[in-house]
C-alpha cells in the first residue's frame, strides 16, 4: 500500500509508520535533553553565581577539568530525586554529580558534591546515590575520586539519612572496604566538609585541600561555641593551613580549584597497572543498520508490536546476531554478538506476535515456558564462556492461564530467575519499553544486581500496565463499597477510574524510576552502543569472576 504525499510522490505505509515512530521518539529524546538542561543547573543561576563569587568552580566544571575528554562522561543518577523534596525546594540530581570518565587514561568513578544545591547537604536520596556510585566502583574495581563540598546531613530529614544500614554512615564503611580491596580513593576538599562527612576524605588514601575554601571539622564554629564555649573561625578550626601544617590530617595544600584538579590528574596518572578480566574483544565494526533507525523502529505506542531483532541490528557490530535456539521459545531472543568489538550475549524480549509449530499464537512481550527455558540455558552458556550478558527488556510478564500453569510456567520461570540470579559474568540491563511484574525480575531488573541498568525514554516500570492496574484497583474499591451496601454513581466511578489511572501512569514514567534510582539513568537510545562498550571496559577492570554455581532447580 502507498500513500500520496503533499509533494506529489508516494510513500509506503511502512515508511509512513517509521516516520511517525521517529517523530514521537525524537520528541521524547528532546524532552530528555530539556530535563537534563534543567538538572545541570543544580541550584539555579543565582546559586551558581554566589558559588562562583567564592572563587569556586561548579561540580560539573570541576569534573570537566578532571577528565581527559569532558564529553566522554557516563553520568549515573542524573535524575535522582526528580520531583522529590518539594517542601524543601527540591534537590536536583540529589545534590551530587556522579559518573565514570577517564582521568590520565584511567577509568575512574567521580563523586562531586554540588554545593549550589542546599550547600551540598545530604538528603536521603543523596546517600542512596553515593552508595550506588561506590557500589559500581567496587564491582568494577574503579578508582574513586571524591570532590567534596558539602554542609553535611540535611538536618530536617536526619532520621531518614543518619542511622540505618543504607544511610550516610554506610559510605564510610565502604571507604574502608574499598581501601582493603586495593581500589584507590583520592579526595579533594574543595569546600565545607562537616561533622560525619569529615570522615569521607580522611578515610581516602590521599586528601587534598584548597586554601580559603576547603575546610574539615567535626563541629563548625557555631556548634563549638554552643558545645564548649570556644570562639574560633572556620579557617583556624579546620582550614587548609590547620590540616596541612598542624594536624597533618590532609596531604596536599592547593591554592585553588584548578591546581587541585591538576594534582588529582597527576596522582591518578601515577597509579600502577590494573589486572584485567580479559573479556574477549576484537576490532570494532559499526552496525550496517543506521543507529538513528532505532527511533524509527520503536513504535509510537507501547502496545504496538515491533521486531526486536531489527532494533538490535542498530546496536551490534556489522548488524550480525548469531542466534541461539532461534526457532524455539520465540518470545525471547538469545544471541551472541559483538558490540564495539566486545563479545556479548544478548537476552531480549521479542515483541512480534508469532506462531508455534503447533499453530498456536505467542504474544509479543510475554515470557512463555519455552522462552524461559531457552534463556536459562543461554545464561548458563555465557557464564561457562565468560561472556558478559546484555538484557533488553520490553516485557509484560509471564504467560498466565490454566494451560501455562499446567505446562509449568512457574517452574520454568524460576529456572530462568535462578540462572540469572547466580550469573557471575557482568550483566547490563536496558529497559526499552515495558518492564512489568516478574518479567522485570527475570530480565535482570535492579533487584538482581546488574552492573549498570539504564532506561530509554520509552520505558515503563511497574507491577502491571496502567490500564490493567487502574481497573483492578477500581474493582477493589467498588467491591469494598458494595460490601457495605453502598452503590457508586457511574460518573463518580468514571472520575475515580481517571484519578487512579493518572496517578498510576505518573508512577510508570522512567523519570519516576530514575528519581528513586531504580535505574542508573535515562539515556538517548542512540547512545546505547557506546554505553555498553564503556560499561564492559569498566567491568574488565575486575579480574575476580567467581565460579558459576546454581542452587536447586526444578526440572
Amino acid at each position: 500500500m502507498s500513500i500520496t504525499s503533499n509533494a506529489g510522490g508516494s510513500i509506503s505505509q511502512e515508511e509512513l509508520t517509521a516516520n511517525i515512530n521517529e517523530d514521537v521518539n525524537l520528541d521524547k529524546v528532546r524532552n530528555l535533553q530539556d530535563h537534563y538542561k534543567r538538572v545541570a543547573l543544580g541550584g539555579g543561576k543565582n546559586a551558581i553565581a554566589k558559588h562562583k563569587e567564592k572563587g569556586k568552580l561548579t561540580a560539573r566544571e570541576r569534573i570537566a577539568l578532571l577528565l581527559d575528554d569532558k564529553n566522554d562522561f557516563l553520568e549515573i543518577g542524573t535524575f535522582t530525586a526528580e520531583g522529590m523534596y518539594a517542601e524543601y525546594g527540591g534537590c536536583p540530581s540529589a545534590g551530587v554529580v556522579c559518573g565514570i570518565g577517564k582521568i590520565s587514561g584511567r577509568q575512574c568513578m567521580i563523586i562531586a558534591n554540588d554545593a549550589t544545591v542546599k550547600a551540598g547537604a545530604w538528603f536521603p536520596m543523596t546517600g542512596k546515590k553515593n552508595l550506588r556510585a561506590q557500589e559500581i566502583a567496587m564491582e568494577n574495581h574503579l578508582p574513586l575520586i571524591y570532590l567534596v563540598d558539602s554542609a553535611g546531613v540535611f538536618l530536617p530529614m536526619q532520621d531518614e539519612i543518619f542511622p540505618d544500614k543504607e544511610h550516610f554512615g554506610r559510605i564510610f564503611r565502604n571507604n574502608a572496604v574499598i581501601s582493603a580491596k586495593g581500589i584507590p580513593q583520592i579526595a579533594a576538599i574543595m569546600g565545607a566538609c562537616v561533622a560525619g562527612g569529615a570522615y569521607l576524605p580522611i578515610m581516602s588514601d590521599e586528601a587534598l585541600i584548597v586554601e580559603g575554601t576547603g575546610s574539615v571539622f567535626l563541629a563548625g564554629p557555631y556548634l563549638v561555641k554552643s558545645a564548649i564555649g570556644e570562639e574560633v573561625d572556620a579557617e583556624t578550626l579546620g582550614g587548609a593551613v590547620t590540616h596541612s601544617e598542624i594536624s597533618g590530617v590532609t596531604d596536599y595544600k592547593m591554592k585553588d580549584d584548578v591546581s587541585c584538579l591538576e594534582k588529582v590528574r597527576y596522582l591518578v596518572g601515577q597509579l600502577g597497572p590494573q589486572p584485567k578480566a580479559g573479556f574477549n574483544r576484537i576490532e570494532s565494526k559499526g552496525p550496517k543498520t543506521k543507529n538513528n533507525d532505532i527511533l524509527r523502529i520503536l513504535p509510537d505506542e507501547r502496545t504496538k508490536p515491533y521486531d526486536m531483532r531489527e532494533l538490535l541490528k542498530c546496536i551490534v557490530d556489522d548488524s550480525i546476531l548469531e542466534e541461539y535456539k532461534e526457532g524455539y521459545g520465540k518470545t525471547i531472543i538469545t544471541a551472541y554478538a559483538r558490540i564495539d568489538g566486545w563479545a556479548v550475549g544478548i537476552v531480549a524480549n521479542q515483541r512480534m506476535v508469532s506462531k508455534t509449530k503447533k499453530g498456536e499464537m505467542q504474544f509479543g512481550g510475554v515470557i512463555y515456558s519455552d522462552s524461559a527455558d531457552k534463556a536459562a540455558h543461554f545464561i548458563m552458556n555465557c557464564n561457562q564462556k565468560k561472556i558478559p550478558l546484555i538484557f533488553f527488556q520490553d516485557v509484560t510478564g509471564f504467560m498466565v492461564g490454566s494451560k501455562s500453569e499446567q505446562a509449568g510456567i512457574i517452574k520454568d520461570g524460576a529456572k530462568m530467575v535462578n540462572a540469572m540470579s547466580n550469573s557471575t559474568v557482568p550483566k547490563l540491563t536496558f529497559i526499552v519499553g515495558n518492564s512489568y511484574g516478574a518479567g522485570n525480575y527475570a530480565m535482570c531488573g535492579k533487584a538482581y544486581d546488574p552492573r549498570m541498568i539504564f532506561a530509554w525514554p520509552t520505558a515503563q516500570i511497574a507491577v502491571m500496565g496502567g490500564a490493567q492496574a487502574a481497573k483492578t484497583l477500581l474493582q477493589i474499591q467498588v467491591a469494598a463499597l458494595q460490601k457495605k451496601g453502598e452503590t457508586i454513581d457511574p460518573k463518580v466511578e468514571a472520575d475515580l477510574l481517571k484519578e487512579i489511572t493518572d496517578k498510576y501512569n505518573a508512577q510508570l514514567s522512567p523519570y519516576y524510576a530514575a528519581a528513586r534510582l531504580w535505574v542508573d539513568d535515562i539515556i538517548d537510545p542512540r547512545s546505547t552502543r557506546s554505553i555498553i562498550s564503556k560499561a564492559i571496559e569498566a567491568a574488565d577492570n575486575n579480574p575476580e569472576i567467581q565460579p558459576y554455581r546454581l542452587g536447586v532447580i526444578r526440572t
